[in-house]
């Protein structure tokens, strides 16, 4: 059995040797990230839809363009708002899994920690 790594002194040495073994994980702070820059976008389409339906009500002029605009628009915004729901689902399960592993390195110092205390 190899013996542990020695950690080094000081708060910022500690840091980013729990970066570097990988005692600490930066992935929830970049899901998180990640999820805004997703909203960002799926709002950016959002708006797309809104000037593509706006475009196909001008360009017609008459009763039924205008009826087809409300149409596409309708459409479109339900499949933005299908969009966010998924890509929630979708972030929080990549945060539920990182969670998991958080929760198994716990686990795991503590039952280091009852074998050390066992073998006094």
């Amino acid at each position: 059995m190899r013996r542990p790594l020695q950690r080094p002194q000081g708060q910022n040495a500690q840091f980013i040797w729990d970066l570097l073994t990988f005692e600490k994980m930066l992935t929830g702070t970049v899901t998180h990230l990640v999820y805004w820059a997703g909203l960002g976008i799926i709002f950016v389409g959002a708006f797309g839809v809104i000037g593509a339906s706006v475009g196909v009500a001008i360009r017609e002029g008459n009763i039924l363009g205008i009826l087809l605009a409300l149409g596409v628009m309708g459409v479109g915004l339900l499949g933005v708002a299908v969009a966010v729901l998924l890509w929630r689902a979708f972030c929080e399960f990549y945060v539920t899994i990182f969670r998991i592993s958080e929760d198994l390195h716990v686990l795991r110092q503590d039952v280091e920690a009852e074998r050390a205390r066992q073998s006094k």
